[in-house]
């Protein structure tokens, strides 16, 4: 990268402070058992963990909070939480950042969804879940609406995060896009739900779920173009950004395809990159970056995160020195 190409990259990176931005996601806390392995269990053919640590901390939608704090910017949180110890975690982890947590509602039909991954020797064991799928009634959808346009008149930008835990409805994203009005919407959809997000900004799902979306297997570079053209028809947003691991990222606009290679050195674990991605392009949009920057930087933050072990986030200064060693 040329200097003069850092440079305007590192100009986008100092305008992310003080942006505010709306996130409206299945909230969840992942948990962390730490060990290591010296044995198979003589109950099964499985390893036993001998546990050394345990920890927890905001995941799903949550997660991208996370990425915005640790970026600069003011987030304002909507989703639903359950009446339990987990959501009383989850929200002091929200607060201690300055969350805005006035859209984050209480359902005590459901628990809080809850992520727990044993990890021995850096490796995950095994994942457990804890979670509720089932769509939030009409009269939630209302309530987080009617709380969400009260707070919409400070926000820079909407993020709809979906991990697909029945938060994301017809009903809860047209008021919100209603609401938001020519604001950036930048949405991370899960396939079953990619129709109901119509006229975003951008579009940004990994590649397994924009084949799923687009009906159709991903092997080559046509494919990819022939892929985010239906996802353009099914959505009409102004751009999909199809992640792709290894092979980097695709922004489609305008009928074309921009290739993004990646810049990831080591991969160690990909948990969270999602998150990543769509907090820093949101972020760069919202800083005024073309679509084509904003993905770049996102693709060099991305590569950064997949090179440490769990969920991590990334300041605007390690932003910057990845910038400066691309």
């Amino acid at each position: 990268m040329k200097k003069s190409e850092a440079l305007a990259f590192k100009k986008i990176i100092k305008k992310f402070r003080g942006k505010k931005v709306l996130v409206v996601g299945d909230l969840m806390l992942d948990c962390y058992v730490w060990g290591s392995v010296s044995r198979i269990s003589p109950e099964a053919p499985i390893p036993v963990v001998d546990v050394t640590r345990e920890d927890a901390k905001p995941g799903g939608a949550a997660n991208v909070i996370l990425n915005l704090v640790s970026l600069g910017a003011k987030v304002y949180a909507a989703g639903v939480i359950g009446m339990d110890d987990n959501a009383d975690k989850l929200m002091a982890c929200l607060k201690k950042d300055n969350v805005n947590t006035a859209a984050v509602l209480t359902d005590g039909a459901r628990p809080t969804t809850v992520k727990t991954r044993v990890i021995a020797h850096n490796q995950q064991v095994v994942r457990i879940d804890k979670e509720h799928k089932s769509d939030i009634s009409s009269k939630t959808a209302k309530a987080m609406i009617a709380k969400i346009e009260k707070e919409m008149k400070y926000v820079d930008a909407v993020i709809f995060s979906d991990y697909d835990k029945g938060l994301l409805t017809r009903e809860l994203v047209d008021g919100i896009m209603a609401a938001a009005g020519d604001r950036i919407v930048t949405v991370d959809p899960k396939p079953s739900n990619m129709e109901i997000f119509k006229n975003a900004t951008l579009i940004s799902p990994n590649k397994k779920e924009a084949s799923e979306a687009a009906g159709m297997a991903i092997v080559t570079e046509e494919d990819v173009l022939e892929a985010s053209s239906i996802l353009k028809d099914i959505t009409d947003s102004k751009a999909i950004l199809i992640t792709r691991g290894e092979e980097g990222m695709s922004l489609f606009k305008d009928g074309s395809i921009i290739t993004i290679p990646t810049v990831a050195r080591e991969v160690f674990d990909v948990t969270g990159a999602g998150d990543t991605v769509i907090s820093v392009v949101t972020l760069a949009l919202a800083a005024g970056a073309s679509f084509e920057n904003a993905c770049i930087l996102s693709n060099i933050a991305a590569g950064r995160v997949v090179a440490e072990v769990g969920v991590v986030t990334i300041s605007p200064k390690e932003l910057e020195a990845a910038v400066d060693e691309k």
